[in-house]
């Protein structure tokens, strides 16, 4: 019987600090920094984000997301044997943030390990956990996204600093005999490293190069746009479905001109997208997994549903993952 994996359970965590627009405003005001919520909503649709606290890091904002996604899925952490953290946001250099998060659950001996595409890294999580699921090598996975993004923002930057925020998601997924992930598809082009990243390392105790994000944002928007059109065509064929039958496009909550281009050219309308932008930013690769969280647990998405995921990011990385909930 071919074995198959499935999302039984959903759970999401935002750190409690909110700032809207105006509170950052004043914020960046401070720093000789000017800017207004009307720019920022008209170019970005974001209003709101959430910083963690200085003394919280990714694993304890994964901590929160991961064990309201194991409560969902009635599933004890004991009984977990992988777990993939997607964040490019670490709490330490080594070891892996999963490993931190596998010792903050209380559990020991499963394989974790972190996965670094940046806001693709969840959907190349998924992608990674439910092949080895398919293989057998592992029977009961948690899938977690979280950031701290604030962390590298150059608060000098305007056009960088207003658009991400901290967080973290999650899923339980567990093998099957019922199709749950029916196809995925992954790439990179190393060739575009340079048009977003954090060109920084640490070396004898001091930081090389620049700690903070870098991004060129017109040329990050023309290729998210083409490559997240190319990648859920592909996505489709593989599942041998069609984009009359997805039900839910859930993409990387980068900008919502975006999403509505990439919704307007796989003609899906935007009541068929779940968008969270507005409330949390970017959240890198936090951000589809809350996005699923939110629509679960606010009721749009419901079981039996054909979902679309899909993220794009830094590297540069993108891919998709399509899905029965």
């Amino acid at each position: 019987m071919k074995r198959y994996s499935r999302i039984t359970g959903t759970g999401s965590y935002l750190p409690p600090r909110r700032l809207s627009n105006a509170d950052l405003v004043i914020e960046l005001a401070g720093k000789g920094v000017e800017t207004s919520d009307d720019w920022i909503v008209e170019r970005t649709g974001i209003r709101a984000r959430h910083f963690a606290a200085p003394d919280v890091c990714s694993s304890d904002l994964a901590l929160h997301a991961a064990t309201s996604a194991l409560q969902a899925a009635g599933v004890e952490a004991q009984a977990i044997d992988l777990i993939i953290v997607a964040t490019s946001t670490p709490d330490m250099v080594f070891p892996s943030t999963a490993c931190i998060l596998q010792h903050k659950l209380g559990v020991g001996g499963s394989a974790a390990f972190d996965v670094q595409a940046v806001c693709s890294g969840f959907v190349y999580a998924l992608a990674i956990a439910d092949a080895m699921i398919q293989t057998g090598a592992a029977n009961k996975a948690l899938v977690i996204g979280s950031e701290v993004f604030s962390r590298i923002l150059d608060f000098t930057d305007r056009t960088t600093c207003v658009l991400f925020g901290d967080g973290a998601g999650a899923v339980v997924l567990e093998a099957s005999d019922r199709p749950g992930i029916l196809a995925t598809d992954l790439h990179a082009d190393g060739k575009h490293v340079g048009i977003l990243c954090v060109p920084g390392n640490v070396s004898g105790g001091k930081v090389i190069g620049s700690p903070l994000l870098t991004m060129d944002g017109q040329a990050v928007f023309k290729l998210a746009v083409g490559v997240l059109e190319q990648s859920a065509r592909a996505v489709l064929a593989k599942a041998e479905k069609s984009t009359s039958e997805v039900d839910w496009l859930i993409p990387h909550q980068a900008n919502i001109r975006i999403m509505q281009s990439t919704a307007k050219r796989l003609k899906m309308g935007m009541d068929h997208v779940i968008v969270t932008v507005d409330q949390h930013g970017n959240t890198s690769a936090a951000s589809i997994p809350l996005a699923l969280d939110a629509g679960v647990r606010g009721g749009k998405i419901l079981p039996g549903q054909l979902l679309m995921l899909e993220g794009v990011g830094g590297g540069f990385t993108w891919g998709s993952v399509l899905l029965n909930l």
